[in-house]
């Protein structure tokens, strides 16, 4: 069975004119995917030492993911404040709480070395240390997010990780350039998700293309989490780059189906 551990951003995705929430966050959304489609995992992150906290953590445990390892800091849960417009989510403001203070311990970094693959991400304060996961033969995927250009923490990790993911919108000669240009900074692979366009991804001699599953979308939410989760369960498997591409568009067109990221 593959394992990938997962390292980060955990947060509370607060849907005010739904009055409803979700534990959320990349890290945590992909971890609970990744479990998912059969894959052991652990999530590695903070929350604060209140209720949505106790939330995430319960939630987590519930869904099957290895808890062992996530730091109950003194303050507030992260929270992610979300609107939902004409099923699609639209993101307000993000308040880091315990966030702004987690750091992973020497401990932390000897457990998520003990995963075959480690994934993190942009909110996920742990940029400057992938590069000694990186060291130990672990494997790492990171998300850029939409974070292309001048970036502090891309350009840290752009250096450190073999699966650099980014969000763009289509397939058009920018993309292909920067993700060139990405690739030749270190990552195996360079991939762009482009919502309802599909994906495209550089592997240092060619591009791959991946369209989308077509479903009614219900909430777009976690659907760039979901295919992210798809896509490295590919990469640990052994799969070919198309298809864990394949399996990451499947994945996130199931995600869409229901409201909240999983």
């Amino acid at each position: 069975m593959a394992r990938i551990a997962t390292v980060g951003d955990g947060d509370m995705d607060v849907y005010n004119n739904l009055g409803t929430s979700y534990p959320g966050g990349n890290a945590v959304n992909v971890g609970v995917h990744l479990f998912r489609l059969g894959v052991e995992t652990a999530f590695v992150g903070a929350v604060g030492d209140d209720e949505y906290g106790r939330r995430v953590i319960e939630k987590l445990a519930a869904e099957g993911l290895d808890t062992s390892h996530i730091q109950v800091l003194h303050g507030e849960t992260a929270v992610s404040e979300v609107e939902f417009v004409d099923n699609e989510r639209v993101f307000g403001d993000y308040h880091d709480g315990v966030m702004l203070d987690f750091k992973l311990s020497p401990a932390d970094i000897d457990f998520l070395c003990t995963y075959d693959l480690v994934h993190s991400a942009m909110w996920g304060m742990v940029h400057d240390d992938l590069h000694l996961i990186r060291e130990r033969g672990v494997p790492v995927s990171f998300d850029f997010a939409d974070k292309l250009e001048d970036n502090p923490v891309t350009e840290v990790a752009i250096e450190n990780c073999d699966y650099a993911i980014f969000s763009y919108t289509e397939d058009d000669t920018y993309i292909r350039d920067y993700l060139r240009r990405m690739h030749a900074r270190g990552p195996k692979v360079a991939l762009a998700t482009l919502g309802g366009n599909g994906s495209v991804a550089f592997d240092g001699e060619r591009f791959v293309t991946c369209g989308i599953v077509p479903v009614e979308v219900v909430d777009t939410m976690g659907a760039g989490d979901s295919y992210i989760a798809g896509f490295i369960t590919g990469i640990a498997r052994g799969l070919s780059l198309e298809e864990s591409m394949r399996l990451g568009a499947e994945t996130a067109s199931e995600t869409i189906t229901y409201m909240g990221a999983w």
